[in-house]
């Protein structure tokens, strides 16, 4: 479909470039192993305690980091002119949000991935033991984080501020979804499987995530054109 060759070309665009210079990517990351080693500081690694909060740590980390990726969505565009461009072209606006947030999704899982063994290092967690249902809640709330915050950056762009308000307006709305991937990570890393109540959270998150994309994707040209 014509559609989805055009968010996979625009996804493609931005890859492209994030590779070639890896300045956000490298930022992202270097800040998220900052702040995991200094909370290793901060708590005993060895305390149950510690264990039983880590999920809660690691997606602070995500979150915070991640505002540096998405931040970069559409600044990067601005330049040139070149943002204007991409409105006036034939590409609809839900496909270059799509595009934009697919490109988002795979640089921030390229983070978390890199993250979670210095997370199983530094706070002697076990978190390969739930493998597979852990990356599929990454996945989830990953997404969810990027559909808001690729919208928001979308929103925030020509603001001056555009640094301190994309956080600002992105984090409350992501409580429900960060909420889910806390409880969710918090077991699975500790090993314990998904039972009914955990998969209440797993509910939680794919309906975030049907909801954000489903609203942003009729939403994004009136933030786009304005």
């Amino acid at each position: 479909m014509k559609i989805v060759r055009q968010v996979f070309t625009v996804a493609a665009k931005d890859l492209r470039s994030e590779i070639r210079t890896k300045d956000t990517l490298n930022a992202s990351l270097s800040f998220a192993l900052v702040i995991l080693l200094l909370f290793s500081f901060a708590f005993d690694p060895t305390a149950e305690q510690t264990r039983e909060i880590s999920g809660g740590l690691l997606w602070l980390v995500f979150a915070f980091a991640g505002a540096l990726i998405l931040n970069r969505s559409f600044s990067r565009e601005l330049p040139n002119d070149c943002l204007e461009a991409l409105i006036a072209s034939p590409v609809p606006g839900s496909a270059l949000f799509l595009g934009k947030t697919i490109a988002n999704v795979l640089l921030l899982l390229t983070l978390e991935l890199v993250c979670f063994p210095v997370f199983g290092i530094f706070y002697n967690v076990p978190w390969t033991e739930q493998f597979w249902p852990l990356m599929l809640v990454v996945v989830l709330a990953t997404w969810g984080l990027t559909v808001v915050g690729t919208m928001f950056s979308a929103l925030t762009v020509n603001l001056r501020l555009r640094e301190l308000m994309l956080p600002t307006l992105v984090y409350p709305i992501m409580i429900p979804g960060l909420l889910g991937a806390i409880q969710l990570t918090s077991a699975l890393v500790m090993g314990h499987p998904i039972d009914a109540d955990l998969t209440q959270w797993l509910k939680l998150l794919a309906g975030f995530d049907i909801i954000y994309t489903a609203l942003a994707t009729m939403l994004v040209d009136t933030v786009l054109v304005g």
